[in-house]
């Protein structure tokens, strides 16, 4: 199964005193491949350098950066679905060019694709997300 995860579903899943950690092993663990682009990579490390510490952010993108089960992706075409915050426009991209089944988010932005009906992009929350794996 392909997702694309959004970086505050990131932060919650890396900490192992956080009950969506398992969300995090089961990535480890090659349950689920993590599609990201070059754009997410740098959300990541800006947001976990900033929340918790820049050595962890790296370690955090190591692993991701050397995993099989992780899809790199160059969007070439940008949808710009999100106009309430068109940064977030990256995970959107990243999903309709990686063919994911979902986007792992807690942002209520992404709540307009509900009503869009093409391209179809379907998002969870990262509680769903966790009942699924």
């Amino acid at each position: 199964m392909r997702i694309v995860l959004d970086t505050n579903c990131l932060l919650m899943a890396i900490s192992n005193r956080n009950r969506f950690h398992r969300v995090w092993q089961a990535f480890v663990n090659g349950e689920y491949t993590l599609c990201v682009t070059n754009e997410i990579i740098e959300e990541y490390v800006e947001v976990i350098g900033r929340n918790i510490s820049e050595r962890a952010a790296e370690s955090v993108v190591y692993i991701i950066m050397t995993r099989s089960n992780v899809l790199h992706i160059d969007p070439h075409f940008r949808f710009g679905l999100i106009e309430a915050d068109p940064d977030d426009n990256k995970f959107v991209d990243c999903a309709i060019a990686a063919n994911a089944k979902y986007i792992v988010s807690q942002d209520h932005h992404f709540d307009v694709l509900k009503s869009i009906p093409f391209p179809k992009v379907d998002v969870i929350t990262i509680g769903e997300f966790l009942l699924e794996i």
